[in-house]
C-alpha cells in the first residue's frame, strides 16, 4: 500500500485530505497546534520553525508527500527547498497546494493552467516563490493545485461568519471581485482521483462556473442563516477583478465537476442555532 504523508495534516484542508486517504492508502500526518493527535501513531508533531521534517520522512518513508502547510513564510519556503531537493532525488512525489492568489495581478479575465503567474500580494508572491522552484522538477514529480476560495462546514471562512452572525458583527464582502468556489469535501475526493489515476502537472480545482464574492456570501447567509446579515462592502479597485482559477488542459472527469451551486448546498447540511 502506498505510504502518503501530509504536511499541515491537523489543519482544515490537510485534515480532509487525511480523512478522505486514510482509508485507502498508509496515510500519516503532522500536526502541530490541535490537541488529540499525539494519541494518533499516524501523526508526528512538527513545528515549521524548529525543523524536525527530515527525521518525520525518514521514519514515514513516504511515496508521497502533500503539502498542505501553513506558518511563516520564510520557514515554509525553506522547508519546500528541502521537500523539492527530497523528490528529485529519490523515489517520490509532492502535492503543493497553491493559491489562485498567484494570479492577483492580473484582474480583467480568469487564469488557466499555464497562464503566466504575477501577484501584488505577499500571500501570492509567497505561494509563486514555492511554484517557481517546484516547476523545475520533472513533471512526472510533482502535482501543483492552485485552488480558489475554499468553503466548509468547519473552514476558517465559515467559523468566521458563524461568529459574526451571533454576535451580530458585520461580515466582510468584496462587490467587485468575480471567483469561483470549493470545499473541503469535493477537494479531497479531486485530489483522491489525481493520487489514484497518478495524475501529475498543474491543475485548477473550483467550480466550473462564476459568481461574485458578495452575492456568493449573500446566498451562504440566505440558505444556512435565514435572517439578515450586516455587510462591510470592501471596494479593492473600481473595476471588476477575477481571482478565479479555471480547468483548460488538464480536466477531471464530469462526476468530479460542479458548480458554485453544489458548494453552497454541502454548507446548509448541518443546521446551526442562530
Amino acid at each position: 500500500m502506498k505510504r502518503i504523508l501530509i504536511l499541515g495534516a491537523s489543519g482544515f484542508l490537510g485534515n480532509a485530505l487525511y480523512k478522505e486517504l486514510n482509508s485507502y492508502y498508509d496515510t500519516f500526518g503532522t500536526y502541530f497546534t490541535k490537541k488529540g493527535f499525539g494519541q494518533n501513531q499516524h501523526f508526528f508533531y512538527f513545528d515549521v520553525e524548529e525543523g524536525g521534517l527530515e527525521s518525520i520522512i525518514k521514519e514515514v518513508k513516504p511515496k508521497l508527500i502533500i503539502s498542505a502547510l501553513r506558518g511563516p513564510f520564510d520557514s515554509l519556503i525553506e522547508i519546500h527547498r528541502f521537500l523539492i531537493d527530497l523528490v528529485d532525488r529519490s523515489n517520490c512525489r509532492l502535492i503543493f497546494l497553491s493559491s489562485a492568489n498567484v494570479f492577483d495581478t492580473f484582474e480583467h479575465f480568469p487564469s488557466y493552467e499555464y497562464d503566466k503567474t504575477l501577484s501584488e500580494s505577499i500571500y501570492g508572491r509567497f505561494k509563486i516563490k514555492i511554484e517557481n522552484d517546484l516547476l523545475r522538477l520533472p513533471t512526472t514529480k510533482y502535482v501543483l493545485v492552485r485552488l480558489p476560495i475554499v468553503f466548509g462546514n468547519h473552514s476558517p471562512r465559515i467559523q468566521e461568519m458563524d461568529e459574526a452572525m451571533k454576535t451580530k458583527k458585520s461580515i466582510e464582502v468584496f462587490p467587485n471581485t468575480i471567483i469561483n468556489v470549493n470545499n473541503d469535501i469535493k477537494l479531497s475526493q479531486q485530489i483522491h482521483f489525481i493520487i489514484n489515476q497518478q495524475l501529475t502537472g498543474i491543475f485548477h480545482l473550483g467550480s466550473t462556473d462564476l459568481i461574485h464574492h458578495f452575492d456568493f456570501i449573500k446566498l451562504i447567509v440566505k440558505k444556512r442563516y435565514q435572517k439578515k446579515a450586516v455587510f462591510k462592502q470592501v471596494f479593492s479597485t473600481n473595476q471588476m477583478r477575477y481571482l478565479a482559477v479555471l480547468a483548460k488542459e488538464n480536466k477531471l472527469p464530469n462526476n468530479l465537476l460542479f458548480s458554485y451551486t453544489e458548494v453552497l448546498d454541502d454548507l446548509t447540511l448541518a443546521k446551526k442555532d442562530f
